[in-house]
């Protein structure tokens, strides 16, 4: 008789592959419970429009301003960049 036949067999939770073929799985499941978690905790509001009217995609996003309006903080941060500092 081989000494193999001898020895008592091992429980299925010590043997190392066994929690490298389930840790997989589990940390997905654990991870997907959690971003579910967060989206119910954190859930959009609802946008309402006024009836009839039609929403675009960007609409209720920023305020309405003119191009002109859009670009002053660049032409700021540029203007500030290129001068020099007042004391």
């Amino acid at each position: 008789m081989h000494d193999d036949a001898k020895q008592k067999p091992v429980p299925w939770y010590r043997v190392p592959m066994v929690w490298l073929v389930l840790g997989g799985p589990l940390s997905v499941v654990v991870a997907s419970i959690a971003t579910a978690v967060i989206a119910w905790k954190h859930i959009d509001p609802v946008i309402a429009t006024p009836q009839g009217e039609v929403v675009r995609p960007g609409d209720n996003m920023a305020p309405k301003l003119s191009p002109k309006d859009a670009m002053a903080p660049a032409m700021q941060g540029r203007n500030h960049a290129a001068t020099p500092a007042e004391q």
